[in-house]
């Protein structure tokens, strides 16, 4: 029998852990190793370059050390910028984390999508081009949270974070255009299901959450 296989999970923080999770649902056999970049955690507060600079070389080091069979890029910030990078620098498959638009666009009734994300990851040219591409008639609005992974963080780590400090991160994702308002939510941080519950909660009206996280450890699946 072969051996179990040893999935490199990395994150700027803690958000990954919604990504693990339902890898570790997807392949309960595997070794896992979770690595959270607290050091530079916000990554959205960091410049392209720096986060580039940041992340490949770390992500070569822990290849080295710990001998992945594959690695999982659990951070929308970091998965828009890296990925290229990555896969031309070492020889090991990666997963990335990446907006869920296609899906989300796909399964609005009213067409009135929003993209909540970090500020860098709403910003970049990748994100732009997944709405090109896979709008499919929606209009699409791009939120970017300056703390919303902050709060989430904070929260898990027992911390008391206020409903008002959520609901004005979230408030802006809530468009009414004529008749029709958004009624689809992409999140496209690994932060923001920790806070899943309150987002609902806090939320003006019923609205359908995507989480990309079950896609990318059906990704992660099918690659072992």
């Amino acid at each position: 029998m072969s051996a179990p296989p040893t999935i490199l999970v990395f994150d700027s923080g803690l958000g990954g852990l919604t990504v693990l999770r339902e890898i570790v649902g997807a392949r309960p056999d595997a070794h896992y190793v979770y690595v959270a970049d607290d050091a530079f955690f916000p990554y959205g507060h960091h410049a392209e370059e720096q986060i580039i600079a940041r992340v490949v070389p770390l992500i070569g080091e822990l290849i080295e050390t710990h001998a992945p069979d594959i690695v999982v890029i659990a951070c929308n910030t970091a998965s828009t910028l890296v990925m290229s990078h990555l896969r031309e620098a070492y020889q090991v498959p990666f997963v990335g984390t990446v907006p869920a638009i296609k899906p989300a666009c796909a399964s609005s009734k009213t067409k009135r999508v929003s993209v909540l994300g970090t500020r860098g990851t709403v910003k970049r040219e990748y994100t732009r081009k997944l709405i090109h591409d896979f709008a499919q008639g929606c209009e699409v609005t791009l939120v970017g949270s300056a703390e919303l992974a902050s709060l989430a963080e904070s929260a898990l780590n027992g911390n008391a974070v206020s409903d008002t400090d959520i609901a004005a991160e979230l408030a802006p994702c809530f468009v009414e255009l004529g008749n029709a308002r958004t009624d689809t939510v992409v999140l496209a941080c690994t932060h923001y299901p920790l806070l899943l519950d309150r987002l609902i909660a806090l939320a003006p009206s019923p609205d359908d959450w995507i989480d990309p996280a079950p896609a990318t450890a059906r990704r992660v699946a099918a690659l072992l």
